[in-house]
């Protein structure tokens, strides 16, 4: 993967100003740390960093392609995983290939077919392609959302970039947060309005969204979208038509020419992506490396929830012994964890989920000193409804996001004047109803399974995008690319037309998926209950994490006590999180976590010279 930035300015002559565009490009140089690159035109300047996992030699970028008197320039951060079939295709029609990269293919693929080149793409993705002859920028980014792409323009210019931090590298972009942004934060956070970057004036691409910019403007087009439309497959074919799809993704994402590894929890959905990356890799005569975390302290603090009934431990010596992979135990220190609470804000531009983020930084660089790339579990939950909101009558019948109930606690620690003005309830509830007007409906369906159709696409559009971005921002901060098999648009399509009696076979979460993988894993791992991502249950992380908070709220000069309510919080802290059980966000993130995100918040504050408007 890569970072890619560009700047488009119609009143200056951008040939003057390499050094910004330079300056852009070098904030993401974790991104890249093997090589980089700038082009400059008159109106156009684009940079890359580039992190190398396929094609030293051919895949440099920006990459430049003359034909006839047009000539095209590309930036991009992404895999494609139908590469081959892409070229030999292309080659058809009479184009030449002088690489074995994916970004030649991709840039041939746009001047071959403009803008609807991203229909036929299979593959993660980010990319900006400048047309000189034409003046034209063409931004995309892939359907489900896997690689990010921020933006921000004025009446004269458009940057973009795949993290904040390259955009307010520019002298003229300035971090300012409104009443909008403060909302986002407060209210969502740490989730985001699909599109809504945080900062005021500053945006994110949409998943499965492109964007045209020249001199009339910002033209965005949504390029794809789950369809609505009845199931006729019989459960044996639907069966049949996942087990394939799933092995399908995951052979195509092991395509690498550098190391790679799988991330093993123990629980069903890693499992089944290393077990079928094993096997393969045994056709050739070769080991899978496989990973997991937990932390100091928790074979003995750890404690039985609803959300986290038991510990991954033996189920990942179980899976790596039946898989035969050579596995790496990785342990995170307790007070590293809240160390790294900072750098993860700097890694995501933004607060995030406090140590969830934090820890898998950790785990991200302990793995980088021996790998470049994994394929991780994420999206499964999402597409095959493996959470418990997607079986809790309260949550089916609630008319919120499921993952943010406790939106009046929220509420009740910030300072009266901010909680009257930022109406958090009000915000929660228009950005929800808009969400819900997008669902693309089925005529004549129960109104359970249109229900469950809204529940799916809220997963989908919000609690995934926070996964992906987590899982983006956190390994490409140490230089580590991570694929999500799960996310394969082709699985995801077909998914959601499956009714609901389906996807909750035998009653169980995920049952479709359990059946359909049926002789892939031992029973113990098939029919192991959901346990989300771990975290720490060592008392040392919550007493640390109160700490750092206290010390918060006793320096006048911490900028976020403009906004808390500031005895509330301090008897949250000195309670060590007790008085706060009830998850804030997600499963698992209660009191501590919650210290841990406003931590995060103001140090966000403080390191990004915000200034509030």
């Amino acid at each position: 993967m890569c970072g890619i930035t560009g700047w488009i300015d119609w009143e200056r002559n951008l040939s003057n100003h390499r050094e910004t565009i330079s300056q852009m490009g070098e904030t993401m140089k974790h991104r890249g740390p093997d090589a980089s690159g700038v082009w400059v035109g008159k109106h156009a300047a684009l940079a890359h960093t580039r992190l190398i996992v396929i094609d030293p030699e051919g895949g440099k970028q920006p990459m430049i392609r003359q034909y006839g008197d047009h000539k095209y320039v590309i930036t991009y951060n992404g895999e494609l995983y139908n590469t081959e079939e892409l070229r030999e295709e292309l080659e058809l029609r009479g184009h030449r290939f002088f690489s074995y990269s994916d970004t030649e293919v991709l840039l041939i693929s746009y001047i071959e077919w403009g803008e609807q080149c991203v229909d036929r793409l299979n593959g993660i993705f980010a990319f900006g392609v400048w047309d000189e002859k034409k003046q034209r920028l063409f931004l995309a980014r892939d359907r489900l959302g896997v690689k990010p792409l921020f933006y921000t323009y004025d009446q004269h210019k458009l940057l973009y970039a795949s993290e904040i931090k390259a955009l307010l590298a520019h002298p003229e972009v300035v971090p300012i947060l409104d009443k909008e942004g403060l909302s986002e934060v407060f209210a969502l956070g740490p989730s985001r309005t699909p599109g809504h970057g945080v900062f005021h004036g500053i945006y994110e691409l949409r998943p499965g969204h492109s964007l045209v910019y020249d001199q009339n403007g910002v033209k965005i087009r949504q390029y794809w979208n789950v369809e609505s439309k009845p199931h006729f497959d019989d459960l044996k074919t639907t069966l049949t038509k996942v087990r394939e799809l799933i092995f399908d993704a995951v052979k195509r994402q092991l395509v690498s020419d550098v190391p790679l590894f799988t991330f093993l929890s123990g629980g069903l959905d890693s499992s089944l992506i290393s077990a079928i990356a094993a096997n393969i890799y045994k056709e050739k005569g070769e080991q899978l490396d496989t990973y997991s975390i937990d932390y100091e302290g928790n074979e003995k603090y750890f404690k039985v929830s609803e959300f986290q009934p038991n510990s991954d431990t033996p189920y990942i010596r179980q899976m790596s012994e039946f898989i035969g992979s050579r596995h790496h135990y990785v342990e995170i220190n307790t007070l590293d964890l809240v160390e790294s609470l900072k750098d993860a804000v700097i890694a995501r531009d933004l607060p995030g989920m406090a140590d969830v983020d934090s820890s898998l930084l950790l785990f991200s660089r302990k793995i980088k000193k021996e790998a470049t790339v994994g394929l991780s579990g994420e999206c499964a939950d999402e597409i095959f409804g493996g959470y418990p909101w997607f079986y809790r009558n309260d949550d089916l019948l609630s008319n919120t996001f499921p993952w943010l109930r406790s939106i009046a606690e929220r509420e009740n620690i910030l300072a009266k004047e901010v909680r009257y003005e930022l109406r958090l309830k009000d915000y929660l509830s228009e950005r929800y109803q808009q969400t819900l007007d997008e669902v693309p409906k089925l005529h004549g369906e129960s109104p359970l399974q249109s229900r469950m159709r809204e529940l799916f696409y809220l997963n989908m559009t919000w609690f995934m995008q926070t996964l992906l971005e987590r899982k983006d921002r956190m390994t490409m901060a140490t230089g580590l690319e991570v694929r999500v098999p799960y996310a394969d648009h082709r699985l995801v399509e077909y998914l959601w037309n499956v009714p609901w009696e389906m996807k909750n076979l035998e009653n169980r979460e995920k049952g479709l998926l359990r059946k359909a993988l049926k002789g892939v894993l031992p029973e113990e791992i098939l029919m192991r209950k959901k346990s989300p991502y771990p975290k720490t249950h060592n008392p040392e992380y919550t007493a640390a994490v109160s700490k750092v908070m206290l010390e918060i709220l006793h320096d006048p000069t911490s900028p976020i006590l403009l906004f808390i309510d500031k005895e509330k919080v301090e008897e949250i802290a000195n309670s060590g999180g007790k008085s706060f059980q009830l998850p804030w966000f997600g499963q698992l993130m209660t009191g501590p976590q919650l210290l841990a995100y406003l931590v995060q918040v103001d140090f966000w504050l403080r390191h990004y010279h915000i200034t509030i408007r």
